[in-house]
């Protein structure tokens, strides 16, 4: 009598395939979510060193003599779901001397003049040159991580912390 040597097949282990395969998914999918946000190094304090800011003498002297022209904003929505607003202004230097640092807020707030978001950026040095005396400079601020539902009713943007030369 003839025997036949057959060799076992292994059933793949289709449970195990799929949980390593949702697993990896999930993975990627929430560093590509977190790399979008911009939040992997969490939220960042951006602060102008040693400037001129609210309560000193000098903020009183020459904080009235950087105007800001009415804001402006553009609101679209992102692939993530929610809204990012772009607050635009213009700068207006006649402190007489050059503004060398400039750090401004950019707030949107609701109805009762609560923030909803607000974001404060350094403008000079690093996004922009000097802004020298009677001279403007065309500012803009996004803030980002709205949704539809917030009451969103006003926009502000101030100038929080400067440096003259």
């Amino acid at each position: 009598m003839a025997t036949q040597n057959t060799i076992p097949e292994e059933k793949p282990n289709r449970t195990i395939i799929i949980v390593v395969a949702v697993v990896a998914a999930v993975l990627i999918g929430g560093f590509f979510y977190l790399l979008l946000r911009g939040t992997l190094g969490g939220p960042q304090t951006v602060r102008l060193e040693n400037s001129v800011r609210p309560g000193s003498p000098d903020w009183d002297k020459y904080s009235k003599l950087i105007a800001l022209d009415e804001p402006e904003a553009d609101e679209a929505k992102r692939a993530l779901g929610d809204l990012i607003m772009t607050l635009r202004t213009t700068v207006r230097n006649f402190t007489g001397k050059t503004i060398v640092g400039l750090e401004m807020r950019a707030t949107v707030v609701d109805h009762d003049g609560k923030p909803v978001k607000e974001r404060t950026l350094v403008i000079i040095p690093g996004r922009r040159d000097e802004l020298a005396p009677n001279k403007t400079m065309q500012v803009g601020i996004n803030v980002e991580g709205m949704s539809d539902n917030d009451d969103r009713a006003n926009i502000k943007m101030e100038v929080t912390g400067f440096q003259l030369r």
